[in-house]
């Protein structure tokens, strides 16, 4: 039986651990790229499985066992309603409006063929059903879609980019509070980098943590929609104009110094022109060479003519 390296949540483990079937991995669009992806569902929710593979042949060590294959599995755990996205867009009307209300059956069986329409060949429709037939695709539903209850037991769904946009705010806010961003070395470097962290930068340090938390959740939505939601802080075009006035200052800057050596480097030129090198006086054995009388002395090159 093949053996990988993997990371993944301790809840993961369990859930596969405890399911009576064998795990199976399906494959959707990627919600930010639409190129087909692969995931692993599993009691509760549903993870995204990508391959880091080494450029050169690796192995690993796990305990006294050597396994060949030198890749290492990732299995994070992904918010349903990011894979929702794309399988619900592609059913809305082409016209802009925003369509009827349907059940979500009907939803993700139009999907099925809209999306095959798109040359998505990787994409399976059991894939597909298999992800919709999730509990947790059930109740992701009411995030990215307006929600109308037919009685007696009827619920239908139609996709509305201001719940989704709504929900993706409650994420950011979520970042935010929780303080992974301030906790990130890496982020708060970048803060540091652009000057947010000085005195004075109060309000622009606070837009410049929101947009990292708009970029991390962004890592999931496509391009329209991350523009959506970083569209509706009013905060973000003040620090996208500080950002600009930074990045041009640095380019005249470095611009100014490319300008400066090449300056020194001209000037050095001048300094030293060639025609001062044929002014050098040479060596007193030289200056007496150049006094000896030459007159009736063969050639050296008599030396190397053939002998008649």
């Amino acid at each position: 039986m093949a053996v990988h390296v993997g990371i993944l949540p301790d809840g993961v483990v369990r859930s596969l651990l405890e399911a009576e079937d064998r795990p199976l991995i399906i494959r959707l669009p990627h919600p930010r790229t639409g190129l087909p992806t692969l995931f692993l569902p599993h009691q509760g929710g549903i993870a995204e499985v990508q391959a880091v593979e080494p450029v050169n042949s690796r192995s690993w060590f796990v305990g006294n066992q050597v396994v060949s294959d030198g890749k290492l599995l990732m299995i994070t755990p992904v918010d349903p309603a990011f894979l929702l996205v794309p399988i619900v867009r592609s059913i809305l009307p082409t016209d802009g409006t925003p369509g009827h209300f349907r059940t979500s059956d009907d939803i993700f069986e139009e999907a099925v063929g809209r999306l095959s329409e798109v040359s998505w060949e990787a994409i399976e429709a059991r894939d597909v059903m298999k992800f919709a037939s999730l509990e947790c695709a059930t109740h992701a539903l009411s995030r990215v879609c307006d929600v109308q209850d037919i009685p007696p037991d009827i619920t239908t769904y139609r996709y509305s980019a201001t719940n989704f946009i709504h929900y993706l705010q409650l994420k950011v806010r979520n970042l935010l509070d929780t303080g992974i961003i301030d906790d990130s070395r890496m982020m708060v470097r970048s803060l540091a980098k652009d000057g947010l962290m000085e005195d004075g930068h109060e309000r622009l340090l606070e837009a410049g943590r929101l947009k990292i938390a708009c970029d991390l959740v962004g890592q999931y939505l496509p391009p329209d929609i991350l523009g959506m939601l970083t569209a509706s802080y009013s905060c973000l075009p003040e620090l996208d104009a500080y950002l600009d006035r930074i990045e041009e200052d640095r380019r005249q800057r470095a611009q100014q110094l490319t300008t400066t050596a090449t300056k020194r480097g001209k000037a050095a030129v001048k300094e030293t022109p060639t025609n001062k090198l044929g002014k050098r006086k040479g060596s007193q054995g030289l200056e007496k060479l150049k006094k000896v009388n030459t007159d009736g002395m063969a050639k050296l090159s008599t030396f190397f003519t053939k002998k008649t």
